[in-house]
């Protein structure tokens, strides 16, 4: 990765967090993500990746005008790099973001319970 590119990412997650509930795109998560727009179409309708809000009547069509959470541009990223470093299937790719994610949680509610056990 060259550093423009570098440089392009580190803006695009930073306006990423800065969006808190208004949620991005489909074309910048995207763009965000260095992906195409039909990839991340192919993975929301395989149950990959879930717009954080679709229209009133639950259209799951892009053309709805889905909104993305900033977490699902990290897992869209996850999800992309699996793919493509082990030539994972996108359902495998999302097994193991899942389990990635909730090592995570875990980690953290074991470092609260230490950190409230020494307060």
């Amino acid at each position: 990765m060259n550093q423009s590119n570098i440089s392009t990412w580190a803006i695009a997650v930073e306006s990423v967090e800065l969006l808190g509930d208004d949620g991005l795109t489909l074309e910048q998560v995207a763009q965000a993500c260095s992906l195409s727009s039909q990839w991340l179409i192919n993975r929301v309708h395989a149950g990959v990746l879930a717009p954080a809000a679709v229209d009133a009547n639950g259209d799951i069509s892009p053309s709805s005008g889905w909104r993305f959470s900033s977490a699902t541009v990290m897992r869209a990223r996850r999800v992309a790099e699996l793919e493509r470093c082990f030539d994972a299937d996108p359902q495998l790719a999302a097994l193991t973001v899942d389990l990635m994610e909730e090592v995570a949680l875990l980690r953290k509610r074991v470092q609260k319970a230490v950190d409230s056990g020494n307060g």
